[in-house]
């Protein structure tokens, strides 16, 4: 498994996202996941799964300390004795001692990102967490953020794809020694069956979605976690691992006139 370095972690380059995965289908896909390879799962308090995603870690022959596993805090528990209360309560839930990188999921504009970061900073004192980070920050936020936090903050989670590049983030995020986290990396699907992309994977073999996923991992800093219920899904995802897209085809990937084409698409997504 590819895996992407920031602050001395080593994260698995491309992760199962379970936005949407509930019950029996959350554990089944999980389940599946982990036989396939994955290593990388990430839930969060609002999706109201923890407890499956840990019964499937459970349940799998995989060492608990191989797996890669993220939660993030809801913007409603972003206060300091919120933030211990819900993530413990998230580790009953997943049914594990740790998790690897806990996130503020949103913004919590009525509570100072310090009050946040102080309690992720005791969780971690405590090693309840590995790593502390966000989700859904802009540049500004995000080094508003690192400003505020006694701790270093790893990751910043956002909707990322070849039509929606979050390119300056991304820059802004090697430099500081974090990882951009891209959920939703094929549109919700709008990738699938793009010619533009579908012409690139010719050459390997691979479908224009395997190509989106390669190129967001294959970017510096990069991890990407899409979203997939069925095994021939996963295992298609998976198949992102398996080649590599030239200088040129990276370039190519995230051609501009893609975000003309898609641009009401971009506007549109729904996000986790």
């Amino acid at each position: 498994m590819e895996t992407v370095s920031a602050q001395g972690a080593a994260i698995p380059a491309l992760g199962l996202g379970t936005w949407q995965l509930t019950g029996q289908q959350c554990y089944e896909s999980v389940t599946t996941a982990l036989e396939l390879g994955y290593r990388h799962l990430d839930t969060a308090q609002m999706y109201d799964n923890e407890r499956e995603v840990g019964r499937a870690v459970a349940d799998s022959d995989v060492d608990r300390d191989d797996i890669w596993i993220t939660t993030k805090v809801t913007p409603g528990n972003a206060r300091f004795d919120d933030v211990l209360e819900s993530t413990r309560a998230s580790l009953d839930r997943l049914d594990t001692g740790y998790v690897d990188l806990l996130l503020l999921h949103w913004p919590a504009p009525l509570v100072d990102f310090e009050d946040t970061a102080r309690g992720m900073a005791e969780l971690r004192d405590d090693g309840l967490i590995r790593h502390a980070g966000v989700s859904n920050f802009r540049r500004w936020r995000l080094r508003k953020a690192r400003e505020k936090s006694p701790i270093p903050l790893l990751a910043d989670q956002v909707r990322c794809h070849p039509f929606y590049t979050r390119e300056r983030l991304r820059e802004d995020c090697v430099a500081n020694d974090q990882v951009l986290t891209a959920y939703s990396p094929l549109a919700h699907g709008g990738v699938i069956g793009d010619d533009h992309l579908s012409r690139i994977g010719e050459r390997y073999d691979k479908t224009a979605a395997q190509v989106a996923l390669r190129w967001a991992i294959q970017r510096e800093g990069v991890v990407a976690i899409p979203k997939a219920t069925s095994r021939e899904h996963l295992e298609s995802n998976f198949g992102a691992l398996a080649f590599e897209l030239t200088d040129g085809e990276m370039v190519a990937v995230a051609d501009p006139s893609l975000v003309r084409t898609a641009s009401l698409l971009v506007r549109n997504e729904l996000t986790p």
